[in-house]
């Protein structure tokens, strides 16, 4: 039998640690029973922080590249992830 590789889930969820908006969209994801993602902690970073530090939290489809960035809901997750 092969070892399968690895593949990193195809979202990521940019967040600060201690970041109580990044706790409210851990709720929103679960509610909108978003798939596996990875989350990405900006803290310590400065590229990251650069790039997020005042979007966080950011959620980004690394398939199509595109983000989502707070605040946003169910809805808006539903149809970020249909593709709309």
């Amino acid at each position: 039998m092969q070892d399968v590789p690895a593949v990193a889930p195809p979202l990521t969820l940019f967040q600060r640690d201690d970041c109580h908006l990044c706790d409210l969209a851990l709720e929103v994801l679960a509610l909108a029973r978003a798939p596996e993602f990875e989350s990405v902690f900006i803290d310590d970073n400065d590229a990251l922080e650069s790039r997020y530090g005042v979007r966080v939290p950011v959620l980004r489809d690394e398939t199509r590249g595109i983000e989502l960035d707070w605040p946003f809901d169910v809805a808006a997750v539903s149809r970020f992830l249909a593709g709309a």
